[in-house]
């Protein structure tokens, strides 16, 4: 007998057979995995185990050195704050969720440690959208914590659920959901080496509230009881075995120590090449920018270094107060001119962007040498109006360091650095001219002459914050940090509303300073009732508001442009009245007061000591000072 060969036809139907069978086996195997199935084999769960995942965050937290967690109370993530409790961290709960994070981008500013600020699912996490930004654009390491619906329930209506990881996607570096408890533990390890590493930023890591209560509380909230059908009983296994796999192993002992951060360094041949060209500079101009207080080097070995070298500094952002009140080689004014006249200019972690004018302030004749964390912000529109003749991704503080000692026993010329003074100096006479009448030509108090009052006032213990646009532009030119690290404000963003946040951060972090928070009247509404915040916790800040009933900044541009002074007018409004509603010290100050106001500045500090937060209110006229700023 001899076998009849398979017809053709036979033999596609069995391979169309074969691979819908395999299809199949691949669907169900897909769909075993995305339900958890696998886990009844692989995770044993502990059905009687009072933990939670909350207490795994808290563990976390206090291993990486938290000592604040800034929240928004809400159902989704009150097992993650009473666990903080628990474990000594403290936990600062405020009125709004945006100064939750605010107030964690002062500590990881201050510190140059991890921050951390954990808000309710949906509004409560949209709410703090604007400060996750301003915190990305100034390189703030962060770390946000956001309940969400169950996940079983994702999709489905529940309460407050949005697809949050998309909406923090474009503003933070790391971005993650945790789907079962025994994640929980690396995802954040991982997600806190993200914002230290490179240039640091924000991450957001979305904690689901089965995630973080006791099995026994899920289970009864979403578990399935046994009932008859079939259908029943699949959903019945669907819902056991999400609930096995999200507590399969889950408190199992992981490591929650540190994961070490990426940080870009300088190769011996660029610091070389940097030191050579600023040897060869005979008029050499250095722009610092936040960047440059970034660890691991410290701002004091930063500020030495800068000192050993002894090139002109020019200061912005976070470097403001790196080489405190009155170095020989800071300079506060003229800018403009320095850079137009320097034949090498050194950018440390300053960007081309608005504040240099693109690059336009940069001369064609200067040799450009810029150093970032960022590939992206060391040539910022490099291709437009400016060339870097040497551009490092590296860490600014370990290349200012390195630099410095390859040019031990260097000095830059001193009649460069003499014409600069020379400018500096006839700038800040002017100014202290313009600042010398207690009144404007309204007949309320001159902004100027407030200011230069409040420079004379404040201790060298004392934290500015500036939250602005007018009042604080003019207070950027004639207040002075008193030492690194002691200027906020809130960078690139351009951001209102950061004021009490970082206020909040920043008393935390250095309770026996003064924090001087310089309001306009405009940007305190934003955070006025975080006053309740100061008081409730006991942290005594002063608030100065220059009030001139106007968004300034906006007004100085829209009324001669346009002859509408239409959403820029306010009132004469008193801010110090509410005080009263806080329990806290209001004071008023209009044209009677304008010749004790070193008094009144001297009396507002002496509360915030005693332990009262307070405010002053100081109704102020117009000037000229500014004229010609933009604000846009």
């Amino acid at each position: 007998i001899h076998p009849q060969p398979m017809s053709s036809c036979c033999c596609w139907s069995l391979a169309a057979g074969a691979a819908i069978l395999l299809a199949l086996v691949a669907a169900l195997l897909h769909v075993a995995r995305k339900r958890g199935f696998f886990s009844l084999l692989v995770y044993s769960v502990d059905k009687d185990s009072t933990r939670c995942g909350g207490d795994l965050v808290a563990e976390v937290l206090k291993s990486h050195g938290v000592k604040f967690v800034f929240t928004l109370c809400g159902g989704h993530v009150s097992p993650i704050l009473v666990a903080c409790e628990r474990l000594g961290l403290r936990v600062v709960d405020t009125r709004h969720e945006v100064t939750t994070v605010f107030a964690a981008d002062a500590v990881a500013r201050i510190s140059g440690g991890l921050a951390a600020a954990c808000v309710t699912a949906g509004p409560g996490l949209t709410n703090t959208v604007t400060a996750v930004k301003n915190a990305q654009m100034a390189e703030s390491p962060l770390l946000l914590l956001g309940g969400a619906a169950a996940g079983i329930l994702k999709g489905r209506g529940a309460l407050q659920d949005i697809d949050q990881l998309a909406l923090l996607k474009p503003l933070c570096k790391f971005n993650a959901t945790v789907t079962a408890v025994r994640d929980i533990v690396p995802t954040l390890r991982r997600a806190i080496q993200a914002a230290h590493s490179g240039t640091p930023g924000p991450v957001f890591v979305e904690l689901p509230i089965d995630t973080l209560y006791p099995i026994g509380l899920v289970a009864r909230e979403i578990g399935v009881k046994e009932a008859p059908g079939l259908s029943a009983r699949i959903v019945k296994f669907i819902v056991d075995a999400y609930i096995h796999n999200l507590f399969g192993d889950a408190f199992r002992k992981r490591d929650v120590s540190p994961l070490p951060p990426v940080v870009p360094m300088p190769s011996n041949a660029q610091v070389d090449r940097l030191a050579d060209m600023i040897r060869q500079a005979k008029r050499p101009v250095v722009v610092l920018g936040s960047q440059a207080v970034l660890p691991p080097v410290p701002a004091d070995r930063t500020r030495a270094s800068l000192e050993a070298m002894g090139l002109p500094c020019f200061l912005g952002g976070m470097s403001r107060g790196l080489l405190g009140q009155d170095s020989e080689i800071q300079l506060r004014h003229c800018r403009r001119d320095a850079l137009r006249e320097a034949d090498f200019v050194l950018l440390a972690g300053t960007v081309c962007d608005f504040r240099l004018n693109y690059g336009r302030s940069l001369s064609r004749r200067s040799r450009i040498a810029a150093v970032n964390r960022s590939e992206a912000q060391l040539r910022r529109n490099s291709d437009l109006f400016w060339t870097p003749a040497l551009a490092v991704v590296a860490d600014v503080g370990t290349t200012l360091e390195r630099v410095a000692q390859r040019l031990a026993g260097h000095r830059p010329p001193e009649d460069w650095l003499a014409s600069l003074r020379t400018l500096d100096s006839d700038k800040s006479r002017s100014n202290s001219a313009k600042a010398a009448e207690p009144l404007a030509a309204s007949g309320k108090l001159n902004p100027l002459h407030v200011l230069t009052k409040l420079e004379a006032a404040m201790s060298d213990r004392t934290v500015l914050v500036a939250d602005g646009g007018d009042f604080v532009g003019s207070a950027a030119y004639l207040l002075r940090p008193r030492g690194p690290l002691r200027w906020l404000d809130p960078g690139a963003f351009g951001t209102l509303g950061v004021g009490a946040g970082f206020a909040l951060g920043a008393k935390l972090c250095l309770p026996d300073h003064d924090i001087v928070v310089v309001w306009g009247d405009g940007s305190l509404g934003y955070s006025l009732v975080e006053f309740d915040t100061f008081k409730r916790h006991e942290l005594p800040v002063l608030g100065i508001v220059g009030n001139d009933a106007c968004w300034t900044q906006i007004a100085r541009e829209q009324i001669p442009l346009f002859g509408s002074s239409v959403g820029c007018e306010l009132s004469y409004s008193r801010y110090d009245q509410a005080m009263s509603a806080f329990d806290c010290r209001g004071i008023l100050v209009d044209k009677p007061d304008a010749g004790r106001l070193s008094e009144v500045f001297a009396e507002a500090l002496q509360a915030t000591r005693g332990g009262t937060p307070c405010l002053v209110n100081c109704l102020i006229g117009k000037t000229d000072f500014r004229e010609g700023s933009v604000s846009v």
